[in-house]
Order: structure tokens, then C-alpha cells, then sequence
């Protein structure tokens, strides 16, 4: 009976996508899933991003922005499988929210314009997803647009990735006049006569034939360079059958080593079906993916997508409202039903499953299980945070939780009445337990509330959440970015001594160390590397205890530099010779001589502050061009490139973060409205003269 049981589990398993949406603002990710949503029959009306009608799109602010800013998940059915579907924000402000939603992702569909081709944040997420190692498949939107061309973006997509493009269709008509794709794999046209969502297939167009068997050859000739089965085929052949291209772009698009391209028109509802059919057939099921690895104690466990498992699962995403708390889980082992009692590990808590959700963005359905492989929503967990994982109480394990990035913008944030203060608490700590890439903070010197975070529009969309979801009025200040400081000359053989003797056991410590700049291998920008600590004491005149000290008290003082009290980042410190007492030494006599041995080596350093600063790509009308450019110079930006596209510019730059703030208001007033601009974290580089901050 178990035996059954668990290969209905595995079969229905296999019918199982769990997949995100990826792509630059405004490529058409929550247009193409309001498209899948109507095409798999979960609506029957087609939401758009311009009527503020989308599903996914639900908050108030995305539907004033017009952006996504809040992953979304829904599910659907497409040919007898379900997709559990997380449309991702394109802004870089919001990565942290891609981050969260990739670590428990398996596959993912990234959607590029069809006339800009390869964006700098579509560049951004397509790493991302490369960290996590997520299958991607590629879909080229908007080919209805003036100045579309789908050879252009795939061109883009492998110079800029560096991933060999496996293109699968080609286009029937060009810009207005785009209306079907030739399937390559069936030499079938498929034709969309009217914008119901419905194909037509038939015969290739004659006009077309050549071009397609071209197409088709040069597929066939890619796909066996890089799969040895194919290659063993058309060798014996010289062409490959359907059900060998088919089976070998699937396992190249899973081991990573091409990625399947599509293309089609969201907005007027054509190529969405291809698409799913792509999903299913190349993307993977829960089964295909390696097993999650966990950790319990020093031990590495691995769970495999088994319903009868032990229970296992991550909590990717928190929904804290003012009728409960919302968790989002990817289910990776086991099965949980309601009011079933799961351990949160690292809270070190119990907590009960009062209702599992399946979720269709605001909206959600009552089930009594999730299985494994499922994303669904639960009620009942307390404490749970972003990261956190659940699992069966008799069976712990510590799931890997994303990486959160540390923020890099800050804003004194009051109340506008005092009465409201603690109102205005709470309210902030009810918005970093939904968004870890949020910090709070008081000023210890101000008394200051500063919350902090990834940009000026993330900390702008969190105060206005602050106003709509809770009816606060708040003034925000002026925002400050994160600063640096870094060693462009350092000390060699500074000698500082630690003698402490007020009564019973002394202190005594002798350290003698050298500072210097210090970058990774590649030469990156100023302070890539934080800290690098090495010893170079022979004859054990300082043990290894004493020297891991060391280094403690080097990483206590680098918290605050000597030029305006900020972090202190790319340095090298090498212990060279010091000494010890036999009875007085302690590690925290070497701690303590560590921490005021490099801030006095510090203070005789050269010392430069550092700025956090971003590449900039703004599109413009062409006749903005030059206030546009003029107006970076005073930003302080260095311009590295401009290329002009169907009547417009897109002007690429390196610019401060800090000279940013209300660009966006500024470039509108300069465009007429018709500029918009993008930005990508680059790193650190030199200030220009010290901020206090």
C-alpha cells in the first residue's frame, strides 16, 4: 500500500512547475502572467498593467506605479500540470524580493524586450538566477512594437549573458504586421488570427519555408555541438528527429548549458500557449532538481522531494497585516496538514499550522495539505521570519536561507504626532518582518528612528505602506547613503602594547602589525574586499588562540574609521612579531591590543571615504540629450556610453548614489515625462571630500 501510495505521490509530483517571471522593469513579466492566467482558465478576463486591473499586481502602489514591487504568487493548470507561478519586481530596488523568490524556485521564464533586447537589470536577475543555478527558458516579448527584431535580442542575450541561445520559433510578420511564429521543432505555423489567445496551425507560409529549414538546420547543428546523444544522431543521420531535439534541449536547458528562446506578444495575446508548452516540456518538476541539502549540527542532511519524507519546508516570503500573519512556504519534504504542530529552528519554537492557502496573489483557497513540491501560504506561525525553517519536530534540519543584501540608503522617519510614536513602532517592525532588506534602527547621537534600505523609491514605497496600510502620517528626512572608509597608505610596524595591573590577574598583550590597501584578485573597485587578516609571527611568540583574537579586535575597530566614523573596508593587517606574559596574556588582552593597535594605525594612515555608486542607464528622447547629460555632469557622473534607438537615447553612466535622490523627478521635468531610468549597485569609489554621516 505504502508502495502505491508513494508512486501516485512521485507521478503527480512530475506534473508539478514551480517558476518565476524574470526580467527588466517594464519587459512585460506581470502582462505576460496575466496572459498565462487567462490562457490556463484561472480568469476569465485579462488583466493589464495600464488599467490597474492585473492580478498579481494587487497593492495599491503597483497599481499607481505601474510596476511590480511585491512578489506574487499564483497557481494554475496547463495540460494536466500545475504551475506554481511568482511574478518577481523588475526594479532594482526590489532584488531582494527576486532573491527571496529564487532560492525556492525551479525554474524560471525570463521575459526580454524584443526592441532593447538585454537590460541592465534583466542582466541583474539573469545572475541572480545563475547563483541559484534555475533553469531559464527565454521569451522575447513585444514583437508588435516599431523597431522589434528578434535576431537583435537574441544576439543581446549572447553577448550580454554569455549563454548560447537555443531559438525554437520564428516570427510570421514583422512589428504590426507580427502574427504567428513558426514552431521549429514541428515545421507548423501557428498563426493568431484575432486577440482571443487561440491558434490557428498550419502549413509553413511558402515565403517562409527556406528561412525556417535554415533555422532549423542551424538549431539542429548548435544542439548536437553540445549534446553527445544528439550529436551521435546527426551524425549517423546528418538531421535529428523531433524526439531528439525535443529530449535534448530539455536536458540542455536543465543542466544549464543552453537556454531555450521564444517569442511572441504578451499585450495582444500571442505566443503565450507555446510558452506553457515550453514550461512543461523543458522546464523541471520538483523530481528533476537535486534534493535540498540542510544542516543539523556539523552534519549535512539532504531531503528529497518525497511526500512520506520528514516534513521540511522554507519560509520564503511574510505577509504581516493587521488581521494575522501570512507565511509562504515551498514545501521541499514531507507532507503538512492543518492544525498539524511544526518547529521553527531557528526561533527554537513550536508553531501551528491553523489553514494552508493555495494562493492566487490577494486572493487564496482553503486545502488541508501541502505536499512536497507544493508553494502554498499558511496561518498559525507567530515568529516565523523570511529564512526561517519548518520542519517536523523529531526530524530538525536548518534549510540555507536567501541572502539578504545589506542597505545601502537611510531616512529619519517620525511621526507627525508624538501621540503616534509607538503606533509608528510597531508599524516599522510589522514592515521588516515582510521585508528583511529593511533595517530600523535608533540613532544612538540624534535619537533619530532610521530605517534603511535598497534605494530611494524601496525606502519611498515602504513609508507610503506606512500611510495606507496603517493610517499613520509620517515625515521622512533627507535620505543618507551607507559610506566607507579604506587605506589608500598604510603603516608598516606599528608596535602597541596592552599592559593593564588594578589589583588580582593583569593584562598584557604586544602585538606589532602592518596595515596596507588591499583589493581582490581582479582588481575591483575601492574596499571590495572588507578585511583581510594574516599572521606572519614565527617561533610561536604569539599562539594561534592569541592571534584569532587578534583579528577579533582588528574586525571590533574597523566598525568605525577615522574620517567620519563609518565602516572601514579593503584593508590588509599582517601580525608580524608580539609577545606574551605567562600569566597576564589572555585573549582578551589580544583582543583589546588587536582593536586599539589598528585604530591608532588607522589614524596614521592615509585615509580616503568611499560612496556607494551605480550605473545608470536612462532612456531619452533624443532632443533631451543634452540637458539630460548636462545634468549628470553636476550629478557627478561619468558617462560611458550612449546609443541611439528608434528616435530615442540610452544613455549609460556611472553616478554617486547620493547625487541621485529626486533624479527621477528631475528627469521627467527634463524629458516631458518621457524619460525613464534604471540604476545597478556597481560597488564603492572615492569621495570626493569627506561627509559626515
Amino acid at each position: 500500500m505504502r508502495t502505491e501510495l508513494h508512486r501516485q505521490h512521485t507521478s503527480a509530483l512530475t506534473g508539478v512547475r514551480n517558476l518565476g517571471i524574470l526580467a527588466h522593469v517594464d519587459a512585460g513579466k506581470t502582462t505576460v502572467t496575466e496572459r498565462i492566467l487567462y490562457a490556463t482558465g484561472t480568469t476569465h478576463k485579462r488583466g493589464e498593467v495600464h488599467d490597474g486591473t492585473t492580478i498579481t499586481d494587487f497593492d495599491s502602489q503597483e497599481r499607481d506605479r505601474g510596476i511590480t514591487i511585491f512578489a506574487a504568487a499564483v497557481s494554475c493548470t496547463w495540460a494536466g500540470h500545475r504551475i506554481n507561478l511568482i511574478d518577481t519586481p523588475g526594479h532594482v530596488d526590489f532584488a531582494d524580493e527576486v532573491e527571496r523568490s529564487l532560492r525556492v524556485l525551479d525554474g524560471a521564464i525570463a521575459v526580454f524586450d524584443a526592441v532593447a533586447g538585454v537590460e541592465p537589470q534583466s542582466e541583474s536577475v539573469w545572475r541572480q538566477a545563475d547563483r541559484h543555478a534555475v533553469p531559464r527558458i527565454a521569451f522575447v516579448n513585444k514583437l508588435d512594437r516599431a523597431g522589434a527584431d528578434l535576431d537583435t535580442a537574441v544576439a543581446s542575450i549572447r553577448e550580454r549573458l554569455h549563454v548560447i541561445p537555443l531559438v525554437v520559433q520564428l516570427p510570421i510578420g514583422h512589428e504590426d504586421g507580427f502574427t504567428g511564429v513558426v514552431d521549429l521543432l514541428r515545421m507548423r505555423a501557428l498563426v493568431w488570427a484575432d486577440g482571443s489567445g487561440t491558434y490557428e496551425e498550419g502549413d509553413v507560409p511558402d515565403e517562409l519555408r527556406d528561412e525556417a529549414q535554415r533555422r532549423r538546420r542551424l538549431l539542429e547543428e548548435t544542439v548536437a555541438e553540445l549534446h553527445p546523444g544528439a550529436l551521435e544522431e546527426f551524425c549517423a543521420r546528418s538531421e535529428l528527429s523531433g524526439r531528439t531535439l525535443a529530449g535534448a534541449l530539455r536536458e540542455l536547458t536543465r543542466s544549464g548549458e543552453g537556454v531555450v528562446v521564444l517569442c511572441g506578444s504578451a499585450y495582444r495575446n500571442r505566443g503565450v500557449e507555446p510558452l506553457l508548452e515550453a514550461v512543461v516540456a523543458y522546464l523541471p518538476s520538483p523530481l528533476d532538481v537535486p534534493p535540498v541539502r540542510g544542516t543539523l549540527g556539523e552534519a549535512v542532511q539532504e531531503r528529497a522531494a518525497d511526500p512520506a519524507a520528514p516534513f521540511a519546508a522554507l519560509a520564503f516570503k511574510v505577509n504581516a497585516t493587521a488581521t494575522g500573519r501570512l507565511t509562504y512556504l515551498r514545501v521541499y519534504s514531507g507532507t503538512i496538514r492543518k492544525g498539524e504542530t511544526v518547529l521553527d529552528v531557528g526561533a527554537r519554537r513550536s508553531e501551528r499550522i491553523g489553514r494552508i492557502l493555495r494562493v492566487q496573489a490577494d486572493r487564496h483557497v482553503d486545502v488541508d495539505t501541502a505536499v512536497a513540491g507544493d508553494i502554498v501560504a499558511v496561518i498559525g506561525p507567530k515568529a516565523a521570519r523570511a529564512g526561517a525553517t519548518l520542519c517536523a519536530p523529531d526530524a530538525p534540519l536548518v534549510l540555507e536561507p536567501p541572502t539578504v543584501a545589506d542597505p545601502v540608503v537611510s531616512v529619519a522617519v517620525e511621526a507627525s504626532r508624538s501621540s503616534d510614536t509607538e503606533r509608528l513602532m510597531a508599524a516599522l517592525v510589522r514592515l521588516v518582518e515582510e521585508d528583511p532588506s529593511l533595517a530600523v534602527r535608533t540613532d544612538s547621537e540624534t535619537g533619530q528612528t532610521v530605517l534603511s534600505g535598497m534605494g530611494e523609491l524601496h525606502l519611498e514605497v515602504a513609508a507610503e505602506k506606512i500611510r495606507r496600510a496603517h493610517g499613520l502620517e509620517v515625515r521622512v528626512g533627507r535620505p543618507q547613503v551607507a559610506y566607507r572608509e579604506t587605506v589608500t597608505r598604510g603603516v608598516s610596524g606599528l608596535v602597541y602594547r596592552h599592559v593593564k595591573q588594578d589589583g588580582g590577574a593583569g593584562q598584557f598583550a604586544h602585538v606589532v602589525i602592518d596595515v596596507e590597501p588591499w583589493q581582490d584578485e581582479t582588481g575591483g573597485t575601492a574596499g571590495a574586499v572588507e578585511f583581510v587578516f594574516r599572521s606572519a609571527v614565527v617561533g610561536g611568540r604569539v599562539p594561534q588562540e592569541y592571534v584569532r583574537a587578534v583579528e577579533a579586535g582588528c574586525r571590533d575597530a574597523l566598525l568605525e574609521g577615522p574620517v567620519g566614523g563609518h565602516p572601514v573596508t579593503g584593508v590588509r593587517v599582517t601580525l608580524t612579531d608580539g609577545a606574551t606574559h605567562p600569566k597576564d596574556s589572555s585573549e582578551m588582552a589580544f583582543r583589546t591590543a588587536g582593536r586599539f593597535a589598528l585604530r591608532e594605525a588607522l589614524r596614521s594612515s592615509a585615509m580616503v571615504l568611499l560612496e556607494p555608486v551605480v550605473e545608470l542607464t536612462a532612456t531619452v528622447p533624443d532632443e533631451a540629450v543634452g540637458g539630460v547629460l548636462g545634468d549628470l555632469a553636476a550629478r557627478r557622473g561619468r558617462v560611458s556610453g550612449s546609443t541611439a534607438r528608434a528616435g530615442a537615447a540610452v544613455i549609460t553612466a556611472t553616478v554617486p548614489l547620493a547625487e541621485l535622490f529626486g533624479y527621477a523627478t528631475r528627469l521627467r521635468s527634463r524629458t516631458q515625462g518621457r524619460g525613464t531610468f534604471t540604476t545597478r549597485a556597481t560597488g564603492y569609489a572615492a569621495a570626493p571630500a569627506p561627509v559626515s554621516g
